[in-house]
């Protein structure tokens, strides 16, 4: 029993540290976090959504529509003359609204003649994230509500219209306003479900290649420490930089073909889920050019090697291939954040502090580079794309700085092992 007491404690002993606890921590913390963002979207669906409406029909319907607007959320413009219309438009952006609603002159005569009545909705649309999107999903039911108000009034009045006008009397004509551009026949929730085959592929396939050509670089780095093969290749005749820089560039040479691989898988994954009525981004004239699309792939083969150095720096402190399997995670780390921030949110609707930190992670930008591409923000993609640039150039100077030192074969510092042999 004692000498299976001792090899329990042993065991123990060397899994007992900051590395085994450490990741499991932070991603306890991570989600913990989305999940109380996630608890905090039935508070906001429960806010009455801002709005504006300008009603040219006085009729007994459209005072119905008016008088649910009023009662189920927050008007902060209201007019009868559509000659308001852009002071509507002013007004609602200005407080943070969702939309202008336009009730068309003759919506109620329209019903009972049997047609449908009109009404517009103009959007304004802020971002395409998921929790962008609540509000106007607010709307949106707030206007079905209204709509199947309406039915059942027509319904038990016996009028004479037509079953298919009692059954859905109004029809809405959407125009959205997102980044600058007016996209006609569009609502919020459209967009966004246009938008998301790119907000959710292309986040996860950088990933994966940032921690699959990552786990690369660590533990060829540990192995070659284990193996005594690193020991060798620093006493040839070559320059540091030259062996930092050709560890970096076969990786993101191998990362960008799984890349490719990954990327034909995942596209037709998601295509399986996406349900698009027909509507495709081109119909509209967001489509990438040949420039965006370099543009593009300048921006994820930086943060590529980008993750590289940073693993190559992190692979420096790793003793053996198994404490190089514990080193991945602060960058898989570094890649979950901006790609959960991409699902759920827009870069533009995040507070100062989020958008800074968000910025300063470099596998953030060719997350981003899609949509912002397709809205010519070519200003955040190339700012990500130099920024990027100048993190990696800091990351490989300093990589090859340890190589010049002893540091690399002994996987840290004398100051930093005292530390962790006295703590641990």
């Amino acid at each position: 029993m004692s000498a299976l007491g001792n090899i329990i404690k042993k065991e123990i002993k060397e899994l007992l540290t900051p590395a085994t606890f450490l990741p499991i921590i932070v991603m306890a913390i991570l989600f913990g976090s989305i999940g109380t963002s996630m608890g905090g979207i039935q508070d906001e669906l429960e806010e009455k959504p801002v709005i504006g409406y300008i009603c040219e029909d006085t009729s007994f319907i459209a005072s119905i529509v008016t008088s649910t607007l009023d009662n189920k959320s927050e008007v902060v413009f209201n007019s009868t003359d559509i000659a308001d219309k852009q002071k509507g438009l002013d007004e609602v952006t200005e407080q943070d609204g969702v939309a202008l609603i336009i009730i068309k002159q003759n919506f109620t005569r329209d019903i009972l003649n049997d047609t449908h009545g009109k009404f517009e909705v103009y959007w304004i649309m802020r971002g395409a994230g998921l929790l962008d999107s609540l509000s106007s999903e607010v709307l949106e039911g707030l206007l079905y509500a209204i709509n199947r108000e309406i039915s059942i009034i027509l319904i038990e009045d016996n009028t004479t219209v037509n079953a298919s006008v009692a059954l859905w009397p109004s029809q809405r004509i959407d125009t959205t306003y997102y980044k600058g551009r007016e996209l006609t026949g569009l609502s919020p929730s459209t967009i966004a479900g246009m938008l998301s085959s790119q907000s959710m592929l292309i986040p996860i396939v950088i990933m994966m290649i940032i921690i699959m050509s990552g786990g690369i670089v660590i533990s060829s780095m540990a192995l070659e420490k284990e193996n005594k093969t690193l020991e060798t290749l620093l006493t040839l005749p070559v320059k540091r930089t030259s062996i930092v820089t050709g560890k970096i560039v076969a990786a993101a040479l191998i990362g960008l073909i799984l890349a490719v691989i990954y990327m034909f898988g995942m596209s037709f994954y998601f295509q399986g889920f996406q349900i698009t009525d027909g509507l495709n981004l081109a119909d509209y004239g967001l489509v990438l050019t040949s420039a965006e699309y370099l543009l593009m792939g300048v921006s994820l083969f930086i943060a590529l090697i980008a993750a590289l150095a940073l693993c190559m720096l992190l692979g420096t402190f790793a003793k053996n291939y198994k404490s190089a399997q514990t080193l991945t995670f602060p960058v898989t780390m570094l890649a979950l954040i901006p790609m959960f921030v991409t699902m759920f949110t827009d870069f533009e609707t995040l507070p100062m502090a989020a958008k800074g930190f968000v910025f300063a992670i470099p596998f953030s930008h060719p997350m981003m580079a899609s949509r912002a591409l397709l809205f010519n923000d070519y200003l955040l993609v190339i700012g990500g794309i130099l920024y990027s640039t100048i993190f990696t150039i800091v990351i490989i100077f300093i990589v090859v700085r340890i190589f010049n030192t002893d540091r690399l074969l002994t996987g840290s510092t004398s100051k930093w092992g005292r530390f962790f042999k006295k703590k641990f």
